[in-house]
C-alpha cells in the first residue's frame, strides 16, 4: 500500500524468522492517546469507583506523574478499589470498551507495521504497563501472539485488590522481553521495539533497533542524541476546524449531487439517468474533499458481469463515498431502516434506489428485497450489499448473514466480492470526521450461481467468506476464533496462529545466551546508575534535613549541660549511629556550639554530614545525643558538686587557720 511503504520500508527489508523481535508498547504507540483515561471514565459509569474513591486515585496518579510515587506503589493505590469484584466481569468490560473507545484510536500506520511483522514470520509482542483488561482486546484483534501486561491478583475468579510483581514497568519490560528472547531463541540485537515515552528507555536500550513512534519531548531528544530513527502519526488524535470542515461538506456535497440530478430528470425524463449523474457526481466530490484515494486490483470485474450482486466487507460510514466512486453508476443498494428517518439524507438515499430494511425482522428484509430482483431483472442495475449487516470495529471481517446469497439466487446473477482492506483508515466506527487515506480494494472474480440451490447455501455463503478471509490475510486467526480448520493456510496467518494469552512477567534475571547477558548488563547498568542517582539526590536531601534538626535539638540540649563529657558523649553516640564518613561529602549540618562557664569558649558538639546519615539512623542520632546530653548533664552535675564541697571545704579550713592566728596573737 502507497501511503504505507515508507513506515513500513525497513521491516519489509529485514530477514525472515522468529529470530527477529518486534515489540509494541501500547499507549500512545499504537493507539492515540492513553487506555487508562477511558478505563477510568468507564468504571466510574459502572459504579466501580464512588467519588471518593475517584479523588484517591486522582491524587495517586498525580504523585506517580510528578515522580512521588513509583509504578507499582501507584497501581496497588489504584487496584485495591477493585477487591472483590469478579474478573470475568472486566474481562467482557475490557471487550466492550476496545469496541466502544479504544479500536477506533489505533493508528493505521501501527497497524500496518505489526501486519508487516506478522508477514515476516517476526516474534510480535505487546509490552505494556496496563492491564490485561485494556490490551488483550487489542492484541486480539490486531493478530499479536504475546501480551505481556501489569497483571492483577484473583483468588476464587475474584480480584483480591493486589498487583502481580514484578509490574510490567521500566526493568519489568526488559524482562518481559528477556522471557521471550530465551523461549524463541529471539536475536534481542536484531530486533525492534516500538515506543512513544522516554520511561521504556531500558527497554529501548536492551533492544538493537530502538524505534520511537510519536515520541514525547524526552525522548525524542534521546532519539536526536542516539540517531536512532523516529516516526510521527497524525492519522488519529486531536480533531481540528478543517476535519470538521472537510466531514461537513462531504455530507453536504450528497445533498448537492442529488439536488443536481432533479434537473437531468426534468430535461431527459430518465430517472436512471438522473441517478447515475448524481452518483458519479458525488462520488468525485466527496473523494476530492476527504482526500480519499483509491489504490484497485481487480477493476476490470466491475464491469464484466452485470446485473450482479455487488457484495462488500462494511469497516466504515466512508463505504458509502468509496462504492459510487468505484462502481459509478446503474446501481441499487439496500440500508438499514433507520436511515429512512434522518431528515434529507433518508430521502436522498430513496431517490438514489435504496432500499431500506429492517436487519431484526428476517422476513421483512426477504419480503423487501424482491423488488430487488425485478430491479436486476427489468432495468438491469446491480445491488450493492454489506452480508456483514453492520460495520465492524476493525478490519477483521465479521459472520455474513444470507439475504445477498439469497437475492443472487432468485435473480440467477452471478455475485461479485469487493474486498476492501482499509476503510476504517478514512473513519473508523464511532468515528464522525474523515481524514484522508489511501484505500486498498481488490475486485474478485465473478462467482456463478446458476447451480445453486436453497440447500447448499450455507456452504456457497462459507466458501465466499473464506475468499475475503485469503485476501485480507486473515483465515488462519479466523479460523481460529471459529474453531475451523483453514483449508487456505497463508505465510502471515501462520504467525496469528497462536492463541492471544496474557502471559505472566517473569522476575528479572540474568540471560543464559552471551550476547543477551553482555546487552542485559549494558541496560541494567545504565539503568542502576540512573536510578541511583536518583535515590543519592533524594536520600540527600533528606538526609540533610535530618541532620539539620539532629543538630539544632542536640545543641540545645548540649548548651545547658557543661564540662567535656557532653562533647565526648555525644560524639560517641554519632559513632555508633553513623557509619564511616565518605570522602565526598555534601553540604554539612550546621554546627552546635556551647560555653562553658570557665572558658566561655564556643566549640563544636555534632558535626554531621547530609550523606552520611540515611533514614534508619536518622531516628538513632536524634535518640541517643538526647540521652547522651542528660547522662553528661548529671555527669557534670556531680562534677559542680564536688568542686562546691571542696571549695567549702578550703574556705572553711582557711578560716580555722586564720581564728588560731589571731587567738595566738591575742594570747
Amino acid at each position: 500500500m502507497q501511503l504505507y511503504d515508507k513506515v513500513i520500508k525497513e521491516v519489509e527489508q529485514s530477514p525472515e524468522g522468529p529470530q527477529i523481535g518486534a515489540f509494541f508498547d501500547f499507549d500512545g504507540t499504537i493507539i492515540y492517546g492513553y487506555s487508562a483515561t477511558t478505563y477510568l471514565r468507564e468504571q466510574i459509569r459502572r459504579g466501580d469507583v464512588k467519588p471518593r474513591q475517584l479523588v484517591e486515585i486522582i491524587g495517586t496518579m498525580t504523585n506517580f506523574g510528578l515522580g512521588n510515587m513509583g509504578f507499582s506503589q501507584m497501581m496497588a493505590q489504584t487496584s485495591k478499589y477493585l477487591k472483590g469484584i469478579e474478573e470475568k466481569d472486566y474481562i467482557e468490560f475490557g471487550e466492550k470498551l476496545y469496541k466502544k473507545h479504544i479500536a477506533k484510536l489505533i493508528y493505521p500506520e501501527s497497524r500496518a507495521l505489526i501486519e508487516a511483522h506478522l508477514k515476516k514470520g517476526h516474534t510480535v509482542a505487546l509490552i505494556s504497563a496496563a492491564t490485561p483488561y485494556q490490551v488483550t482486546a487489542a492484541a486480539k484483534e490486531l493478530g499479536i501472539p504475546h501480551v505481556k501486561c501489569t497483571r492483577l491478583e484473583t483468588i476464587g475468579g475474584r480480584f483480591t485488590g493486589k498487583v502481580i510483581k514484578p509490574t510490567c514497568y521500566g526493568m519489568g519490560k526488559v524482562a518481559a522481553a528477556e522471557e521471550l528472547v530465551e523461549r524463541y531463541d529471539v536475536k534481542p540485537e536484531e530486533s525492534f521495539f516500538y515506543s512513544d515515552s522516554d520511561e521504556d528507555i531500558q527497554l529501548l536500550e536492551y533492544v538493537g533497533k530502538p524505534r520511537p513512534l510519536n515520541p514525547n519531548s524526552r525522548l525524542r531528544g534521546i532519539a536526536r542524541g542516539r540517531g536512532w530513527p523516529v516516526q510521527d502519526f497524525n492519522s488519529r488524535g486531536k480533531v481540528g476546524i478543517k476535519d470538521y470542515l472537510r466531514t461537513f461538506a462531504t455530507q453536504g456535497s450528497m445533498v448537492g449531487s442529488f439536488l443536481a440530478g432533479i434537473p437531468m430528470y426534468g430535461l431527459t425524463g430518465s430517472l436512471a439517468k438522473s441517478r447515475n449523474f448524481s452518483t458519479s457526481l458525488f462520488a468525485d466530490l466527496a473523494t476530492a474533499i476527504t482526500g480519499i484515494e483509491l489504490d484497485v486490483t481487480g477493476e476490470e470485474h466491475v464491469w464484466t458481469n452485470r446485473p450482479c450482486v455487488f457484495i462488500f466487507n462494511h469497516q466504515s460510514q466512508a463505504d458509502t463515498i468509496i462504492l459510487p466512486a468505484l462502481l459509478r453508476r446503474d446501481m441499487a443498494g439496500v440500508g438499514k431502516k433507520e436511515i429512512g428517518d434522518v431528515p434529507i439524507l433518508g430521502q436522498i438515499m430513496k431517490f438514489g434506489g435504496t432500499v431500506l430494511i429492517d436487519r431484526e425482522n428476517t422476513a421483512s428484509a426477504k419480503e423487501a428485497m424482491k423488488p430487488l430482483v425485478d430491479v436486476m431483472r427489468l432495468e438491469g442495475r446491480s445491488v450493492c450489499i454489506a452480508p456483514e449487516g453492520t460495520r465492524s470495529t476493525s478490519t477483521n471481517m465479521g459472520r455474513f448473514k444470507k439475504g445477498a446469497f439469497h437475492l443472487a439466487l432468485q435473480a440467477q446473477v452471478p455475485i461479485v466480492p469487493i474486498v476492501i482492506h482499509n476503510a476504517i483508515d478514512v473513519a473508523p466506527r464511532g468515528q464522525f470526521v474523515m481524514r484522508p487515506a489511501t484505500v486498498k480494494i481488490t475486485v474478485l472474480p465473478p462467482i456463478d450461481t446458476s447451480s445453486w440451490t436453497v440447500e447448499t447455501i450455507d456452504q456457497h455463503v462459507d466458501a465466499v467468506r473464506d475468499m475475503f478471509l485469503v485476501e485480507l490475510d486473515q483465515m488462519e486467526i479466523q479460523g481460529e476464533q471459529s474453531g475451523k480448520e483453514s483449508k487456505h493456510p497463508t505465510k502471515s496467518s501462520v504467525a496469528r496462529l497462536t492463541v492471544v494469552k496474557s502471559e505472566p512477567n517473569p522476575a528479572p534475571k540474568e540471560s543464559k545466551k552471551a550476547g543477551v547477558t553482555k546487552t542485559r548488563r549494558k541496560a541494567v547498568k545504565k539503568s542502576s546508575t540512573r536510578k541511583t542517582g536518583t535515590a543519592k539526590k533524594k536520600a540527600s536531601r533528606s538526609a540533610s534535613q535530618t541532620a539539620k534538626k539532629v543538630a539544632s535539638k542536640v545543641g540545645k540540649k548540649v548548651a545547658k549541660s557543661a564540662g567535656k563529657v557532653a562533647k565526648k558523649a555525644a560524639k560517641a553516640a554519632v559513632g555508633k549511629a553513623v557509619k564511616k564518613p565518605e570522602k565526598k561529602t555534601t553540604e554539612a549540618a550546621p554546627k552546635a556550639t556551647y560555653r562553658t562557664r570557665r572558658s566561655r569558649k564556643k566549640t563544636p558538639v555534632v558535626k554531621v554530614s547530609a550523606k552520611q546519615v540515611n533514614d534508619e539512623s536518622a531516628s538513632l542520632i536524634e535518640a541517643k545525643p538526647v540521652k547522651a546530653a542528660k547522662a553528661a548533664k548529671k555527669t557534670g552535675t556531680k562534677k559542680s558538686t564536688a568542686a562546691k564541697k571542696r571549695t567549702t571545704s578550703r574556705g572553711k579550713t582557711k578560716t580555722t587557720a586564720k581564728t588560731q592566728k589571731q587567738s595566738a596573737k591575742t594570747g
